[in-house]
């Protein structure tokens, strides 16, 4: 379980990199465009469309890499009335309906992925791009998040049995902050 736990964290780190990636894709598609239109008064056309597919793609992908690192905002009313066992026993069952969540978020967005791509849409836009190509980053995503929802409770039940031996476990802070 514990090599299971390792590489779905693996997993959600790459996830979170390539989100990285294309924020800096994006930062750079803007810039050209900034750039040419101050410099030589033309446009690239494709700015505006291409950085909404990207930062669809970026969001996406950072989820489950955002769980992982216990960035996610949380409401901790509830969480904060109990102490101990109950409240780890509260998480684990926060997780699983996280990951039937994001299970059914998954199917719906592999869905409309599947439908675009069947039917070959396109965008509506100059570019007239393939959207079964930006929108992959949706199913792709919610399965990570839903993979990393699924560690998560993996991680819990093992520090409720006691055997983190070997494991470096974030704790979320009592105060505001992780």
């Amino acid at each position: 379980m514990k090599r299971l736990i390792k590489t779905m964290d693996g997993i959600s780190t790459v996830a979170g990199a390539l989100a990285a990636v294309l924020l800096v894709i994006a930062l750079a598609i803007n810039s050209v465009e900034i750039f040419i239109r101050t410099g030589i008064d033309r446009t690239l056309f494709i700015t505006d469309e291409y950085s909404g597919y990207l930062m669809c793609g970026l969001t996406f992908l950072a989820l489950a890499y955002t769980l992982k690192e216990k960035g996610h905002i949380r409401m901790t009313i509830v969480h904060s009335l109990v102490k101990d066992r109950a409240r780890l026993r509260l998480d684990g069952l926060c997780y699983v309906v996280g990951a039937l969540f994001s299970g059914f978020v998954t199917w719906h967005a592999a869905s409309l992925f599947w439908d675009s791509l069947a039917t070959g849409s396109q965008s509506v836009q100059l570019s007239a791009t393939y959207l079964a190509f930006p929108q992959f980053f949706m199913p792709l995503g919610a399965f990570i998040l839903t993979q990393q929802f699924v560690c998560e409770f993996l991680k819990n039940q093992l520090i409720l049995r006691g055997d983190t031996r070997g494991f470096e476990i974030r704790v979320e802070a009592g105060d505001l902050g992780r």
